[in-house]
């Protein structure tokens, strides 16, 4: 609790207290009036100055405006205990809407604590503290045990066990050594780590994760914006009902009945519905709903760039997977050599010298089998064919080294692969010299995941991969994955989404989740893009809506599961604050419902509202 939540806290205990002691003391006229406006005064001062200050500047219509002239109303007419209880529980209702924005909020803090403050630089033999942004990539920097790496890098000296809990959500820590790929926001729990920085402070995986969260909130959904149109509409018009309420009715009794006007009464029936119609619980509580949904979410290493998405994402009955390094590790090894006519090592030379310049996962896996480091100044005229392979001279003889379609594409004949898995074919100087069998492993959770999208109302799942046709089904039939496209380029892979979109019903979302460079197209065409956040390329977590921070494909069902929760919880309150909102403005419009009715309406609601928008932060379970 903040010091303005104590404040606020203070007023309002002191209030009712003076409330329900004056409320028994037998006090009559201007005497009564004159305490009563203590207690009121306390309680309400802050509303009176943001409706004078509303009316100043044209802007009239608010709940602030509502409850001034409620209060002030049900005080003029004598109804001193009801007036100030308006405005009593009114702010209590505030003090509880603000309480839990306050708890959603810290919910998101918790992640900004991510943020390092500074870097080891090691300079003349000893640390210096400096500013992350003022270091330049390629500086090698100190992680000491306790700190948090600052910057994405490479360890070259050390080895030291990390909690990743921050970025990913998950408790279980991580090693890692020399060689290893290391991003920032991990805390060192062992070890000094000395790491070869690879991007500037403003490009590293922190640095993106804290804006992705802190500018969430601005890209409104659609049902928030259905709010914010509601009230612009409804204050008004209540605002006139209620006028109308208070004059016409007496009118028709003194001019057309005869009878005696009543003014006191009609204006008390207006007075009520006014308190009645305040349209807090949704203003308030909707938002808050999204706000704790993302929160939630973000704490489970699910990172949603905007409510929309949720909103977006709570439809999705399609969902579509690229296969390396989302459905599969993307760690390949070779696994044999086969149909070679020169030496096995000599075609793992040719294809580690003529992958040399690439850094897809097939070109390192390829290097490592090689075994030794690769002079690539014996490399030059190097052409990459985006899903084919690539061309390049090694000692001056022309080595292709890529897929069936490269071998087709340059008129060279091969031999087919009777193993599952990726196939590099190599040619020398026009020759077929044969193919290198490369294996990829498919992650732990991967089939756990398809099942439950099915069990969580998913009505197909769909792999892409520009793999090889045997290796792709091996996987799609190993996990159960519903259809599989193969040997796809990355405009295939934008085509077959589109087509895919085509089929699916209108109120339907088709979700992507890919990782790589080549994946960014499909992830901005599809309803939903969603990016694996570890191991994932920059470009596709930009262009994706939705970040699942440690590569698991198990968190996609729990996305989904977070954003059905909060949508449950939004349409809950709107049903629940409407439906009782007409009913009592019926109520209240007739002569039934009283002031203590309408505070019921309109705080009542409020609190419930906001007490149930805190539901969307508790997503551990689900």
């Amino acid at each position: 609790m903040n010091k303005k939540q104590k404040k606020v806290l203070i007023r309002i205990l002191v209030s009712a207290a003076l409330m329900v002691i004056l409320t028994l003391l037998p006090l009559d006229g201007y005497l009564r009036l004159g305490l009563f406006l203590i207690p009121y005064l306390i309680i309400g001062y802050d509303i009176l100055k943001k409706a004078l200050k509303g009316i100043k500047n044209k802007q009239v219509f608010d709940e602030n405006f509502l409850m001034a002239v409620a209060t002030v109303g049900a005080i003029l007419l004598g109804e001193y205990t009801e007036g100030v209880a308006v405005m009593l529980f009114y702010q209590i209702g505030e003090w509880f809407q603000s309480y839990a924005v306050g708890k959603s909020r810290r919910n998101i803090s918790d992640l900004m604590d991510i943020r390092p403050d500074y870097a080891n630089v090691e300079r003349e033999g000893r640390l210096e503290k400096v500013d992350p942004d003022e270091v330049e990539i390629g500086t090698v920097i100190v992680v000491q045990p306790g700190e948090k790496i600052p910057i994405d890098g490479v360890i070259v000296e050390g080895k030291a066990t990390l909690n990743t809990s921050a970025l990913t959500g998950e408790s279980l820590p991580r090693e890692a050594n020399v060689g290893d790929e290391v991003i920032s926001g991990c805390i060192n729990m062992t070890g000094v780590l000395k790491i070869q920085t690879i991007r500037e402070f403003g490009e590293s995986t922190v640095s993106k994760i804290l804006d992705l969260v802190e500018n969430s909130s601005s890209k409104k959904s659609r049902s928030e914006n259905f709010i914010s149109k509601f009230a612009r509409y409804y204050t008004p018009a209540v605002c006139y009902g209620a006028l109308a309420l208070a004059v016409l009715p007496p009118l028709v009794r003194l001019f057309i009945l005869q009878m005696p006007a009543q003014w006191g009464s009609w204006i008390y029936r207006s007075l009520t519905f006014l308190v009645i119609s305040c349209p807090c619980a949704l203003v308030i509580s909707i938002p808050l709903s999204f706000f704790a949904g993302i929160g939630g979410a973000s704490n489970a290493g699910v990172l949603v760039k905007g409510s929309n998405y949720l909103e977006t994402l709570s439809k999705t009955k399609y969902v579509v997977f690229d296969k390396t390094g989302t459905l599969t590790k993307g760690i390949f090894e070779v696994s044999g050599v086969h149909h070679n006519k020169v030496e096995e090592a000599k075609i793992l030379e040719y294809a580690a010298l003529a992958e040399s310049f690439s850094n897809h996962p097939i070109s390192r896996s390829l290097k490592n089998a090689y075994g030794r480091p690769v002079d690539q100044s014996r490399v030059t005229d190097v052409e990459e064919i985006s899903g084919n392979g690539v061309i390049a001279k090694v000692d001056g003889e022309t080595v292709a080294a890529g897929n069936d379609k490269l071998m087709k594409r340059l008129g060279i004949s091969f031999m087919e692969c009777h193993h599952a898995g990726t196939v590099v074919h190599i040619a020398v100087n026009g020759e077929y010299a044969g193919h290198i069998l490369i294996s990829d492993e498919v992650k732990e959770h991967s089939k756990e995941a398809i099942q439950a999208l099915k069990k969580a109302g998913i009505k197909q799942t769909v792999m892409l991969t520009g793999d090889a046709r045997k290796a792709a089904v091996q996987v799609a039939e190993k996990i159960g994955v519903d259809q599989v496209y193969s040997e796809l380029l990355p405009a295939d892979k934008v085509a077959k989404v589109e087509e895919l979109l085509e089929r699916k019903g209108e109120k339907e979302k088709l979700a992507f989740v890919g990782d790589g460079i080549n994946d960014a197209p499909v992830l901005s065409r599809a309803d939903i893009g969603v990016a694996m956040g570890a191991l994932g390329s920059d470009a596709a977590i930009e262009a994706a809506d939705i970040v699942l921070m440690d590569d698991d494909p198990l968190k996609m069902v729990k996305a989904i599961k977070i954003a059905k929760k909060c949508l449950r919880i939004v349409y809950e309150n709107i049903y629940f604050a409407i439906g009782i909102k007409v009913i009592c403005l019926i109520l209240g419009a007739v002569g039934i419902a009283n002031m203590w009715l309408a505070i019921f309406a309109d705080v009542g609601v409020m609190v419930i509202a906001v007490l149930n928008a805190i539901r969307a932060l508790f997503v551990k379970n689900l």
